[in-house]
C-alpha cells in the first residue's frame, strides 16, 4: 500500500493502536469494538502487557469520530517505536519477531504472510521502510525487515 492510500487515515498512538489491536486479536468484529469500547464492557487482560481497556475507553469518549474512523476504515500510527513494532507484530499476528539494536543496523525481523505485510505498512508512521529478506517458496509468508529509513 502505498503512503498516498493512507494518507488521509486517523493517527493514532503506538499504544492506542495496539489496544485496539489486542482487542481485534480476540476475535473482536468493528461492531463488537465500537459497541463494547463505548460501553466499556472490557475484558481484563492478563498478557505481559497487562493493557488496560479503559484507557481506550477513554480515547473513544474524548474523540469518538477518530476512533470510529480507525476501527472501520483503518488508521495509520503517528510514531513507531522499534520495540513499538515488534510489539504490534506480537500482539496482532501472535508471531515473536527478532529485534536488532546493533548501531546502523536497527531492526525488527519478521516472517509475514501478504495480507500481514499490507496491513503492517498500512498503519506503520512514516519514517520507516519495509524490504523482503526472503521469500518462501509457497509463496504464503515471506521474511521482512523493518527499519528507519536513513
Amino acid at each position: 500500500m502505498s503512503n498516498a492510500m493512507g494518507a488521509d487515515r486517523v493517527l493514532l498512538s503506538q499504544w492506542e493502536a495496539l489496544l485496539l489491536e489486542s482487542l481485534r486479536s480476540l476475535g473482536w468484529s468493528d461492531e463488537r469494538l465500537l459497541r463494547d469500547v463505548r460501553e466499556g464492557e472490557l475484558p481484563v487482560d492478563t498478557s505481559m502487557y497487562e493493557f488496560k481497556y479503559e484507557e481506550l475507553r477513554a480515547f473513544a469518549t474524548a474523540e469518538p469520530v477518530t476512533f470510529e474512523r480507525a476501527v472501520i476504515e483503518g488508521y495509520r500510527i503517528k510514531y513507531n517505536t522499534l520495540r513499538g513494532i515488534r510489539s504490534s507484530i506480537a500482539v496482532a499476528y501472535g508471531l515473536e519477531p527478532e529485534l536488532t539494536f546493533e548501531a546502523g543496523e536497527e531492526s525488527v525481523t519478521a516472517a509475514l504472510t501478504p495480507e500481514q505485510y499490507e496491513r503492517l505498512v498500512s498503519v506503520l508512521s512514516y519514517g520507516w521502510i519495509v524490504s523482503e529478506v526472503t521469500k518462501d517458496a509457497d509463496g504464503l509468508t515471506n521474511l521482512y525487515r523493518i527499519e528507519p529509513i536513513r
